[in-house]
C-alpha cells in the first residue's frame, strides 16, 4: 500500500498543486513567524547584554527612570540627587559613578516634520568621566555636548539623514523647538537604537531641565573596583542611597536578566498573535485540502474498486489515502519550513531590528513539520473514509455512486445542529462579558462557520436558482447550463465555495467593526467636545509646562482646559491603578461635556470622581460608592464617585477636580490642553497655537474635524494591519476557489465531451464554465458576508460598554465592492479551467477508460 500510495502522489501531482501550494504558504507562514519572532528576541537581548557591558550595579529611580509612566510616581518619596551621586561614589567598590536623565526627544527636519518613525527616538545626557569620555557612547567624531545648543547623534542616525558635525537642527522636545548644532557623532549597541529609533545625547543640565527633573537623576549605574562583586558593591549601595519604595538597586546581571524576561514576553506576545492569523490561514487551507482528496476519490472510485476486488481490505484502502496525505504534507511542510527560512533571510538584510543571527530553533523546526502533516492527514480523514466504503463490485462500472438521501439528511442535520450551537453560543457571549465571553464568542464564532459550511450544500441550491433566469436571459443556452450545474450537484458548488466564503466572512466582520468603530468616534467628538483645539504632544508625552503657557498666552485664545492624566493606586482594587483626568471644574463645561449615565458633572466641584461606566461595570461601582486611593505622593486617601459617564476616548478612565490631585504632585503630567478661541475655531487661531509650541512637530493642534480624521485614520491603519495579516488566507480561497474547479473540469471530462458532441463549441463551453464559476463564488462571497456582519454584530454588543455611541454601521457600498471581487476573482480562477475543459478533441472527451 505504501508503493501504492507513493504512485498514485506521482500521478496526481498536478492535480495536488493547489493542495500543496496551501500547505506551503500556511506553514511557511508559521516557520517565518516563530524564527522572526526568535530572532528579534535574540537580537535585543545580546543588545541588551552589550549595553550593560562595564556596569556592575544600577540604582533606578522607578518613577522618573528608563520607561517610567504616572503609575510608576505613585507613593514614590525618594528622589535620587546629585548628594546621591556623590554618595554613591564615594562608596569603598565603586571605580566610577554615572547618572542617568532619559526622555523622550526628537529631530526636526527643515520641513517641520520629524526625523525617523513613530516614537523611538529619544535623549539622554552625555555625562563624561575624568578623562572626558563617556564609556557608554564612544565618540567616532567630534566631542560631547557641553551645554543647551550642542547635541551629539548616533552614527545610524547621521548616516541615514546625513548629518555631520557642526550642522544645526532643530530639537524638538514637548515644549517649543529650539535650534542646536551637533558637536559629535557616536557608536553605540543600546537596544532602541538597535530596533531602529535614534538616540541623541544632551549635557546633564539641559537632559534635567527639558524632561522635568532639575538636580535629578532617573538611574546612577555604578562600576566595581577590582577584586569587588556585583554582590559586594550592590550591598554598600544598597545602604548608601535614600529608603523609598521607588529606589531600586540591582546588579547588573539581575538587570540583563529582567530585561531579556521583559523582551521574551513581547516578542512570544507577537508570536502568538502572528500564529492566530496562520492558524486563520491553516483552517481555510483544512477547506481546501479536504474537498481535493474528496474529489480524488471520487475520481478514483474504479481503482479504489479494483483494489478491494483484489483483496485490499477497507482498513488497507483508508491507510492509503492517509499515507499520501501524509507524502504531501511532509514535502510541502518541508518547503514551507525553508521558504520560511529563505523569507526570513531576506527580510533581515538590512533590517535593524533582526541585528543578529537567523534564530532557527528545533521547536520551529518540529511545529512547522507537525503542523503541516497533521493538517494535511486530518483534512484527508473523511476523504478516506469515504474511500473505504467504496463497494468491490458496485464501482467497476466507473459511474460515481450519488450521495444517498440518508447521507445527506445526516449532514444537514449535523450542520444546523453546529450551526444552531454556535449562534447560541454567539448570542450568550454578547450578552456576558469579561474574558470568559471572550472565549465563548470566538468559539462560538468558529462552530457557526463550520455549521453553515456543512449546510452549504442546501443553502446553495434555492440562492443560485434565484439567479438562474438572469443567467439564461442574458447568456442564452450557456447560462442556463452553468445554472443548471451550480445546482446539480451541491457538494461540488460547496467545496468550491466554502474557502472563499471563510475569507469574505473575516474580511467583511473587520470591515463592519472598523466602520462602527470610526463612527461611534465620529459621534463621541461631535457632541462630546466644546473646545475648538486640543493641544497635545505625540506618542503618550506629557506637556511641558512652557508649552502649557505658550498655549495661554497665544493671541485669540479665550480660555483653555489643561488635563492632567495621573495614576492612583486602588488598594483594594487589584494591581491595575486607576487612571484619572485632573480638570477644572468650573471651565469643564465650556470645553468638554461627559455623557452622564448617572450622577451629575456638578460633583466635581465638590471634590468627588466621576467614572466611566465600563470601568464602574466591571468593579461593581455605583454613585455614592467610597474607593480607597492611594495619591501620587504615597498618601492615602478616599474619593466618592458622583457620577458615571459614557466611556469614550475624550475624557478616559475617570475625572477629578485637580484642586483633588495638586497638594499630592511634584509635577503635574499634562496630557493635553484644551482650547476655546475669542472667534471660534478659525485658521489664524490654530496657526497661533502652533506659532507658540514652535511649530514643534511632536505637538499637535487638533480640531474637531482634526481629531475625527486621526481616530479614523487609527483604526483604518489598525484594521488594514489585520487586512494584510489575513492576506494569506484570502490567497488560500482563491487557491481553493481554482483547485476545485480545475478538478471539476477533470471530473467532468465526458460531460462537456458529450455537450460539445450535441453541438455546444467551445466558446460557449469556456462561457459555461465561467458563469458557472462566477455564480458559485458571488454565492460564497454572499454568504460569508451574511455569517461576518453577523459576528461584527455580536463584537460591537459586547463592546458597547467599552465604547460610548457604538452602534452596528454596515458599510455597504465596501461589501457589494466584496461581491463583486468575489465574482472577479472566481472568472479569473476559471480562465485556465475553462481553456483546459475544451483542449481534448470530442472523440477524446467522451471516450471511457
Amino acid at each position: 500500500m505504501y508503493r501504492i500510495a507513493l504512485r498514485n502522489v506521482l500521478a496526481h501531482k498536478g492535480r495536488l498543486l493547489m493542495t500543496a501550494l496551501a500547505v506551503l504558504l500556511s506553514t511557511a507562514f508559521v516557520a517565518g513567524t516563530m524564527i522572526f519572532a526568535d530572532s528579534v528576541g535574540a537580537s535585543f537581548k545580546n543588545s541588551i547584554s552589550v549595553s550593560y557591558t562595564g556596569i556592575a550595579v544600577q540604582v533606578t529611580d522607578t518613577a522618573t527612570g528608563p520607561g517610567s509612566g504616572p503609575k510608576d510616581r505613585i507613593g514614590a518619596t525618594a528622589p535620587l540627587t546629585d548628594a546621591t551621586l556623590r554618595a554613591l561614589a564615594d562608596l569603598p567598590g565603586t571605580a566610577t559613578a554615572r547618572g542617568i536623565v532619559t526622555g523622550f526627544a526628537g529631530l526636526a527636519d527643515p520641513h517641520g516634520g520629524l526625523i525617523g518613525r513613530r516614537g523611538d527616538t529619544y535623549g539622554t545626557n552625555w555625562s563624561p568621566g575624568p578623562g572626558g569620555l563617556d564609556a557608554r557612547y564612544p565618540m567616532l567624531q567630534g566631542a560631547g555636548p557641553t551645554d543647551a545648543h550642542g547635541i551629539a547623534i548616533d552614527r545610524t542616525t547621521a548616516a541615514k539623514q546625513h548629518f555631520k558635525v557642526g550642522d544645526t537642527l532643530r530639537l524638538a522636545v514637548t515644549g517649543p523647538v529650539t535650534q542646536v548644532t551637533v558637536t559629535g557623532i557616536f557608536s553605540t549597541d543600546d537596544p532602541e537604537v538597535t530596533a531602529g529609533g535614534s538616540l541623541v545625547l544632551l549635557d546633564t543640565g539641559t537632559a534635567q531641565l527639558y524632561y522635568g527633573q532639575p538636580g535629578r537623576y532617573g538611574a546612577i549605574a555604578l562600576t566595581a573596583k577590582p577584586g569587588i562583586s556585583e554582590d559586594q558593591l550592590a550591598a554598600q549601595a544598597a545602604r548608601a542611597v535614600p529608603h523609598g519604595r521607588n529606589i531600586k538597586t540591582e546588579t547588573v546581571s539581575q538587570l540583563r536578566s529582567d530585561q531579556s524576561t521583559l523582551v521574551e514576553k513581547a516578542s512570544k506576545t507577537l508570536e502568538i498573535v502572528l500564529l492566530c492569523f496562520a492558524g486563520i490561514a491553516l483552517f481555510v487551507g483544512i477547506f481546501l485540502i479536504a474537498n481535493t482528496f474528496s474529489m480524488l476519490i471520487a475520481q478514483r472510485t474504479r481503482e479504489l474498486a479494483l483494489l478491494r476486488a483484489l483483496g485490499a481490505s477497507r482498513r488497507q484502502v483508508r491507510r492509503s489515502v492517509l499515507i499520501e496525505a501524509l507524502l504531501v504534507g511532509g514535502a510541502t511542510s518541508a518547503l514551507g519550513l525553508l521558504l520560511g527560512i529563505g523569507v526570513g533571510s531576506v527580510g533581515s538584510w538590512g533590517s535593524q531590528v533582526m541585528t543578529g543571527t537567523l534564530v532557527v530553533s528545533p521547536t520551529t523546526v518540529l511545529t512547522t513539520l507537525l503542523t503541516g502533516v497533521l493538517v494535511t492527514v486530518v483534512s484527508a480523514l473523511l476523504p478516506a473514509v469515504r474511500a473505504s466504503r467504496v463497494a468491490p463490485v458496485a464501482a467497476l462500472n466507473g459511474i460515481e455512486a450519488p450521495a444517498t438521501q440518508r447521507s445527506l439528511v445526516l449532514r444537514n442535520g449535523v450542520g444546523l445542529a453546529l450551526a444552531g450551537l454556535g449562534l447560541t453560543a454567539l448570542l450568550l457571549g454578547s450578552a456576558w462579558h469579561g474574558r470568559n465571553a471572550l472565549y465563548l464568542v470566538a468559539l462560538g464564532a468558529v462552530v457557526l462557520m463550520i455549521g453553515v459550511l456543512v449546510l452549504t450544500p442546501l443553502l446553495s441550491r434555492p440562492a443560485i436558482a434565484l439567479v438562474g433566469p438572469l443567467c439564461g436571459r442574458l447568456f442564452g443556452i450557456s447560462g442556463r447550463l452553468a445554472r443548471r450545474n451550480a445546482v446539480r450537484n451541491p457538494r461540488r458548488t460547496a467545496a468550491t465555495a466554502s474557502a472563499l466564503t471563510i475569507g469574505i466572512a473575516l474580511i467583511s466582520g473587520l470591515t463592519v467593526i472598523g466602520g462602527s468603530m470610526t463612527s461611534a468616534i465620529d459621534q463621541q467628538v461631535t457632541e462630546g467636545m466644546r473646545a475648538d483645539y486640543r493641544v497635545n504632544a505625540s506618542f503618550g508625552q506629557p506637556l511641558s509646562p512652557a508649552a502649557l503657557a505658550a498655549v495661554a498666552s497665544a493671541p485669540g485664545v479665550a480660555a483653555t482646559e489643561p488635563l492632567d492624566a495621573e495614576m492612583l493606586k486602588l488598594p483594594g482594587g487589584g494591581s491595575d491603578p486607576l487612571a484619572v483626568t485632573g480638570v477644572d471644574p468650573a471651565g469643564l463645561d465650556r470645553q468638554m461635556v461627559p455623557k452622564m449615565v448617572s450622577g451629575s458633572t456638578a460633583a466635581l466641584g465638590q471634590g468627588q470622581l466621576l467614572v466611566e461606566q465600563a470601568s464602574a461595570s466591571r468593579s461593581g461601582w455605583t454613585v455614592g460608592s467610597s474607593l480607597h486611593v492611594v495619591y501620587p505622593d504615597g498618601t492615602p486617601g478616599e474619593l466618592t464617585i458622583g457620577g458615571i459617564y459614557r466611556t469614550s476616548d475624550l475624557e478616559g478612565p475617570s475625572l477629578v477636580s485637580e484642586a483633588v490631585l495638586s497638594p499630592h504632585l511634584a509635577q503635574p503630567s499634562y496630557a493635553a490642553v484644551l482650547v476655546r478661541g475669542t472667534g471660534g475655531a478659525t485658521a489664524q487661531l490654530q496657526q497661533a497655537l502652533r506659532d507658540a509650541t514652535g511649530d514643534n512637530p511632536l505637538i499637535q493642534v487638533q480640531s474637531r474635524h482634526d481629531l475625527q480624521e486621526a481616530y479614523a485614520s487609527r483604526m483604518s491603519l489598525l484594521i488594514d494591519v489585520m487586512y494584510g495579516l489575513l492576506g494569506m488566507a484570502v490567497v488560500i480561497a482563491v487557491l481553493g476557489v481554482v483547485n476545485t474547479l480545475t478538478m471539476s473540469v477533470f471530473e467532468r471530462r465526458r460531460e462537456i465531451g458529450l455537450l460539445r458532441a450535441v453541438g455546444l463549441d467551445r466558446r460557449g463551453i469556456r462561457r459555461m464554465l465561467r458563469l458557472e464559476s462566477v455564480a458559485i463564488g458571488t454565492f460564497g462571497a454572499v454568504l460569508g458576508i451574511t455569517m461576518g456582519v453577523l459576528m461584527a454584530w455580536v463584537v460591537v454588543r459586547m463592546s458597547k460598554d467599552a465604547v460610548s455611541d457604538l452602534t452596528t454601521v454596515v458599510p455597504y457600498g465596501r461589501l457589494a465592492a466584496y461581491v463583486l471581487g468575489a465574482g472577479a476573482v472566481s472568472l479569473l480562477a476559471a480562465l485556465w479551467p475553462a481553456r483546459q475543459a475544451t483542449r481534448p478533441s470530442v472523440l477524446d472527451g467522451i471516450a471511457t477508460d
